[in-house]
């Protein structure tokens, strides 16, 4: 069994002499571990780092193990994003998410495209980056089952003036609906409605926020596990910023 593919690392952990369980997450076999021999060397470790987009070959005898990874560098977007700690926090936010988040070896060909964008729109900075990355989460929460509605208001059907997301229903709310509760909603930053809004730190928090609480409630709590402590630096991170 092998399959040879475009890969994202998500992580990678020493094992026995110089070895590393890697796990990346590719277009057609989702998240998937491989063991590469001698991935914890001097020489591979670069190769490893987490966040980094590689050609990667998987070889197994049956379909159901480990079997062993291999790899060459495309984008070294591990190396690239090190001298900006926003970039760093963002880019290892992804990578824990989405290890901790998706079904092993269940393909998510849309989020493995989305996680492409984020990382290849690094190079620009974190700030051309950090608005895509807030939709790739509501994304995943879309593609596991618990996407959120932003289309309308809950309260009053209206489609514009939307200025809130219920925590409970996970759908949007107006300004006007939502002026008597709106200590109890999160708010809605514009760019998750628009991709033409103009977003600032402050909408970048509102927006790690929102996806944080229905990451933390309906995909994380069912796996009895808190959310990535890669994810809470990130939103610490834009927190200090505003």
């Amino acid at each position: 069994m092998e399959w040879s593919a475009p890969a994202i690392i998500l992580s990678a952990r020493p094992y026995g002499e110089g070895g590393a369980v890697v796990n990346v997450i590719t277009r057609e076999h989702g998240r998937h571990a491989g063991l590469a021999r001698g991935g914890a060397s001097r020489g591979q470790a670069a190769l490893w780092m987490a966040g980094n987009m590689i050609e990667a070959r998987w070889v197994g005898r049956l379909a159901e193990q480990l079997g062993t990874l291999s790899g060459e560098m495309v984008h070294p977007a591990a190396a690239l994003a090190m001298e900006d700690p926003l970039a760093l926090a963002l880019l290892s936010s992804a990578c824990a998410v989405a290890e901790a988040a998706l079904p092993e070896r269940a393909p998510h060909p849309v989020l493995f495209e989305g996680l492409v964008r984020v990382i290849s729109l690094l190079v620009r900075g974190p700030e051309a980056a950090m608005p895509d990355y807030v939709r790739w989460e509501a994304l995943l929460l879309a593609e596991l089952g618990f996407g959120l509605d932003l289309s309308s208001c809950a309260a009053s059907g209206a489609t514009e003036g939307l200025a809130y997301v219920s925590p409970k229903s996970g759908r949007a709310v107006s300004a006007e609906a939502g002026a008597s509760w709106a200590d109890r909603l999160l708010p809605l930053p514009g760019f998750l409605r628009d991709d033409a809004v103009l977003a600032m730190p402050a909408d970048w928090h509102a927006g790690l926020r929102l996806t944080a609480h229905f990451l933390e409630r309906d995909v994380f709590h069912a796996q009895n596990r808190p959310v990535p402590e890669a994810r809470q630096r990130l939103q610490d991170r834009v927190a200090a910023l505003v």
